[in-house]
């Protein structure tokens, strides 16, 4: 049984003592100051929102098995966030003093007493407790044993025209336990259950860009076509290559040389180190050297039909392909998730922070934010909290869908970026231009107008996807985002408090001026074979934007970056940045056409031309100073050599 919500690929196609955000190490968390009768500490965030009484529909059977995690809160949860900021926060005496992986387990985590006492609790109710490590305890039991444990009663609810369990109150735990307990999840098991299948898929349908291209943008205009905007558009690229997004993000003589990369995904590619080494050879990139793209493999996998396994193959390879064309000295370990659901997600995760893999962790996935409860929020900040007092940060995809309103019928945010610990990459659409000279970016935000039959004109555009962004309802303002972030943004949703916004640093995103990946793939004719796509989404923005942090860190000595938000906000406005504009020529609109094939991969149906307008991101805009789609920009030619100081 599934327990927690599946994760989607996002883009194929402070003061010392004080916690970073008042009010967010309650999330999740044991309340101190909700006292249950009984001597019962709440556990914030396990009722889910949809489990209303309008849809009770009544007790769930007694008998019915449950799969769940507890995790743990440590020996001392609030001041792992106050270390935490203080790590990671340039104005700070703590600044840069990371502890290792050891010590922040013995200065943090959880001690022996506290798993003995948890898993007596457990036990005591009549839950079985199959798994146990430093960070939680997964049991098994039926429902009764888990109403007993937990405080509440679980009752069936409609949501989206499906049944599923959920607490009818907030669960809780003895407050004997002294917050041994960060939350729980699977006590409700929206969305589905899904299947165990341990056999990876193959390669999945394959994708083959049509051209006419440019070769660099705008060199190529076919004037027999009718005009935009009062201009002639050209030719989409064929795709960005490493040589020319190093060119533009100014990457120098810098490689990534002594820094490890880490990337996670599900499931992993079985053609990974063919691909990329097929891919350098081709595209002017460094060859690998031996042991340079490694992978940490789960012993299994899980849910592959429900996740889509390969469709996650080409997520890792342009995750991978893309590290290595802005950084090509850098090591890329690859850490896969068994599946993409949140608790093997954060397994992975996990991994790379208990074994210290990587400083640098690149994720392409992530979910809307009214998908993700509270109690998984929890378990996530932790990882992230606990990798920064190490010196490790991580980098999410913003998400590819504008606001969400299109795609979910509500303006929200992705997460896990939206967490106040991670770094929220948003996008851009970049034109690199003769002699890989940096031209301009918008914000990355696609309409489409198809050519008219006749073809003389251009169908109305309407839009097709864009870089996430936006204001959280979970979290409030993180201290680096104080006096830099505008009260529109900020207060978005309403009221007086400041909320966390999206994004916080951007790179290319567009998949019309995206990146020239090579991936094995699955043909029309039944053949699996190795072949070349343009491809985009703010999942190529994270791995650009991780690649040049690997530059930074080389610069920085080797000295780890580490949770990036208070050092990225603190060069906000120098020229560390492009400020990135939807209109960087002033009111002129920008766009460019491209030609696809009918069925993805030959002409044998013919082709589709259609007009592609840049700049227009559902109700998102970039704007002068932060904005919700580029945060505060992307790097220039002075971005490694300002962190290079810091």
């Amino acid at each position: 049984m599934r327990f927690e919500r599946r994760r989607t690929r996002a883009g194929l196609a402070a003061a010392a003592a004080l916690p970073l955000v008042a009010g967010a190490l309650a999330l999740g968390a044991q309340s101190a100051t909700a006292d249950q009768p009984g001597g019962r500490q709440t556990l914030s965030g396990t009722k889910p929102a949809w489990a209303t009484a309008h849809a009770d529909k009544g007790a769930t059977a007694d008998s019915s098995r449950l799969t769940l995690r507890v995790y743990l809160a440590g020996r001392d949860a609030k001041g792992l966030a106050a270390y935490a900021q203080a790590v990671s926060d340039p104005k700070s005496s703590l600044y840069a003093h990371y502890l290792t992986a050891g010590q922040a387990q013995a200065r943090f985590g959880a001690t022996q007493a506290q798993v003995a006492a948890v898993t007596a609790w457990l036990k005591s109710s009549g839950l079985k407790v199959t798994a146990a490590n430093q960070h939680y305890l997964t049991v098994t039991g039926d429902v009764a044993a888990a109403e007993k444990a937990f405080g509440t009663q679980l009752h069936n609810y409609t949501t989206g025209g499906k049944t599923y369990h959920a607490p009818a109150t907030t669960a809780s735990a003895p407050a004997s336990l002294n917050g041994a307990v960060l939350t729980v999840s699977g006590l409700d098991n929206a969305p589905k259950k899904s299947r165990h299948d341990d056999t990876l898929p193959p390669p999945g349908a394959a994708f083959v860009n049509a051209g006419p291209f440019s070769s660099y943008y705008g060199s190529n205009t076919n004037r027999s076509l009718p005009s935009a905007f009062g201009n002639q558009a050209p030719y989409a690229i064929k795709g960005y290559t490493g040589e020319q997004l190093r060119a533009a993000y100014g990457a120098g003589s810098y490689t990534g040389k002594g820094v490890t990369v880490a990337i996670t995904d599900a499931y992993a590619s079985p053609t990974i180190a063919g691909d990329a080494a097929t891919y350098a050879a081709r595209n002017g990139d460094k060859a690998y050297k031996k042991g340079q793209l490694t992978q940490v493999l789960p012993s299994d996998y899980n849910s592959t039909e429900d996740c889509d396994a390969s469709g996650w193959y080409g997520e890792e390879t342009l995750d991978v392909e893309a590290v290595h064309a802005v950084a090509p000295d850098a090591n890329i370990v690859y850490v896969a998730g068994a599946s993409c659901n949140d608790s093997d997600l954060l397994d992975a995760l996990t991994k790379i922070v208990d074994h210290h893999l990587a400083s640098i962790v690149s994720n392409s996935w992530g979910d809307i934010e009214e998908n993700e409860t509270p109690d998984v929020a929890a378990a996530y900040d932790q990882v992230f909290m606990t990798g920064a007092v190490q010196g490790i940060g991580f980098y999410f995809s913003s998400g590819d869908a504008g606001d969400n309103v299109a795609s979910s019928g509500t303006k929200q945010v992705d997460t896990p970026g939206n967490s106040p610990w991670a770094t929220s990459v948003g996008g851009t659409s970049l034109a690199v231009g003769k002699h890989d000279k940096y031209e301009f970016e918008t914000g990355w935000g696609t309409q489409r107008g198809a050519l008219s039959a006749d073809g003389k004109s251009w169908q109305t555009p309407v839009y097709t996807s864009g870089a996430g962004g936006g204001t959280s309802k979970l979290y409030g303002q993180p201290f680096y985002q104080r006096g830099i972030v505008p009260d529109a943004l900020a207060r978005a949703n309403g009221g007086s408090a400041r909320q966390r916004v999206e994004p916080d640093i951007a790179a290319v995103a567009d998949p019309n001026t995206g990146f020239l990946v090579g991936q094995t793939q699955t043909f029309l004719d039944g053949s699996v074979k190795y072949g070349e796509y343009r491809i985009g989404g703010t999942s190529l923005a994270a791995p650009v934007i991780a690649g040049i942090q690997a530059l930074t860190q080389q610069a920085r000595f080797g000295i780890p970056i580490g949770f990036a938000n208070p050092l990225i906000y603190s060069q906000y406005g120098t020229s560390a940045y492009h400020d990135v504009t939807d209109h960087p020529y002033g009111q002129q609109t920008l766009s460019e056409v491209r030609v696809d094939f009918a069925n993805g991969e030959n002409a044998d149906d013919g082709t589709i031309t259609s007009l592609r307008v840049l700049g227009r991101d559902a109700s998102l805009a970039a704007t002068r100073g932060y904005d919700d789609v580029t945060g505060v920009g992307t790097p220039t030619s002075h971005y490694v050599d300002a962190f290079r100081r810091r």
